[in-house]
């Protein structure tokens, strides 16, 4: 039997959407009649997940630039383990389209983005690669659709959350940190081009955001591109 295809949809910035755009493509691949499921990473349901938490509530510090990005991305890697292994593998090898919010792609952009060294920083990827695609044996991405959004503007969605309070208190280690925020972004948009993923501009002429639909007219738009190419 055909394995199936993992789709992820990745940004270099929070709030960016990337939950709903996930969920919206999944559900009308469904309705098409198409064995697509939502996922998403972090797996904070499950109890492997309980570093990743420790990590991004700052328990190992408050700085995420001072923390080691090798063990940082262990952190991710061994919760994409164990959940592909107890909940997407029987999924994913009998055929089905995985529609991941998130995944190995997000440690490439947040922990590679620690290093100042462009040599430093293509060595940390290419171990990660190794550890998550060779040694763990994950499944690589079809493709990635990185969804791009400058961080003023995402910012600026992170403040109108409900939940959030709005001087930024509460938040994680990395979306509380201005800095870093923008750094990371700047090195999305470097790996984005150096591994060939499919880019989205998420705003418009004018500079407004696009609409929910507009973007998912977009991604949808490559994903029958994707059909197209008989890959299904």
């Amino acid at each position: 039997m055909k394995k199936g295809m993992l789709i992820v949809i990745e940004s270099g910035t929070d709030a960016s959407g990337k939950a709903t755009q996930a969920e919206i493509l999944s559900q009308r691949l469904k309705d098409e009649k198409i064995k697509a499921y939502k996922v998403e990473f972090p797996n904070y349901k499950s109890d492997s997940s309980a570093l990743i938490k420790m990590y991004l509530k700052g328990e190992f510090g408050e700085n995420p630039e001072a923390i080691n990005p090798y063990a940082a991305s262990t952190f991710f890697a061994v919760d994409r383990f164990a959940t592909y292994q107890k909940e997407l593998k029987p999924l994913y090898e009998s055929g089905g389209i995985l529609i991941s919010d998130r995944y190995t792609t997000s440690n490439m952009i947040y922990q590679s983005s620690k290093f100042e060294n462009q040599s430093e920083k293509d060595e940390f990827l290419e171990w990660l690669w190794d550890l998550e695609f060779n040694k763990f044996n994950l499944p690589k991405p079809n493709y990635v659709i990185f969804l791009d959004i400058p961080p003023k503007i995402s910012i600026e969605l992170l403040r109108k959350r409900k939940e959030k309070i709005i001087d930024l208190t509460g938040k994680d280690i990395h979306e509380k940190n201005i800095e870093y925020i923008n750094k990371t972004y700047e090195n999305a948009k470097y790996i984005a081009q150096k591994y060939n993923w499919t880019i989205i501009n998420c705003l418009k002429e004018n500079e407004e955001l696009k609409s929910i639909e507009e973007i998912h007219e977009e991604i949808y738009s490559i994903w029958k591109q994707i059909r197209d190419l008989g890959e299904i």
